[in-house]
């Protein structure tokens, strides 16, 4: 059996054995910081492969440019992803960023490629309960989004809109991972804050999302940090 397989097997298992409880509640976001140009991305980019099968997860790629100079341009970064990864680092106190490096939850730190530890911060956060309840509509290029809090919230919230591509596969010319082919999967290409909501009276707003790539709205308190709501339209 592969590292992969091994690595699918475990979060089978991991789903199979939470999927009752996990199916009531909200999503759990889940954010990878990775890069083409970095030779240890692609064991986490294979886990994100897992992750998105799952319902109760929404697993979204943010490529970052900071491995550019390496020899190798990420065809999907942004200046705008890795300064997310700085703001994450600056709002706990840290100078440092990683890849790969995944954020459960808004709040959970995981640096390196560690299932374990992800499917871990996963179940913390699926077994806690938000005081928000989103709802997320679309018709034609438009979607709605509903949001209110019980009860109110004590600091504001971002309403923040995201698009990702579902998947592609990449062959790698230069850089520490040439000659590789990698598969990437939920690749974020955009990701805007579209309001800012005080969390006391409902919410309500429409959005224009023109194309085919699927939707993602999250809830998240200033920071970045804690997620407190996400719902997504394929």
């Amino acid at each position: 059996m592969t590292k992969r397989d091994l690595v699918s097997a475990a979060f089978g298992l991991w789903i199979g054995m939470s999927g009752a409880a996990l199916a009531q509640s909200a999503p759990v976001v889940v954010e990878l910081y990775t890069s083409q140009g970095c030779s240890s991305c692609p064991p986490a980019d294979a886990f994100m492969e897992e992750l998105v099968k799952s319902p109760d997860v929404i697993a979204l790629s943010l490529h970052v440019d900071y491995w550019d100079y390496i020899g190798w341009r990420d065809t999907f970064a942004s200046p705008h992803f890795t300064q997310r990864q700085k703001a994450y680092a600056k709002a706990v106190g840290s100078r440092m960023i990683y890849t790969p490096q995944m954020i459960v939850g808004g709040l959970d730190r995981v640096e390196g490629n560690d299932p374990a530890q992800v499917s871990e911060a996963i179940r913390r956060h699926q077994a806690q309960t938000s005081p928000v309840r989103l709802v997320v509509t679309r018709e034609g290029d438009q979607i709605t989004i509903r949001a209110e809090a019980d009860p109110p919230l004590t600091k504001p919230a971002r309403i923040q809109l995201v698009r990702y591509l579902p998947e592609a596969t990449v062959a790698i010319g230069r850089g520490e991972n040439e000659g590789r082919e990698v598969k990437y999967t939920n690749i974020v290409t955009d990701w805007q804050s579209v309001a800012t909501w005080p969390g006391v009276d409902p919410f309500e707003m429409t959005a224009s999302v023109a194309g085919p790539d699927p939707v993602v709205v999250i809830v998240q308190t200033e920071g970045p940090a804690d997620v407190l709501a996400a719902a997504q339209i394929r």
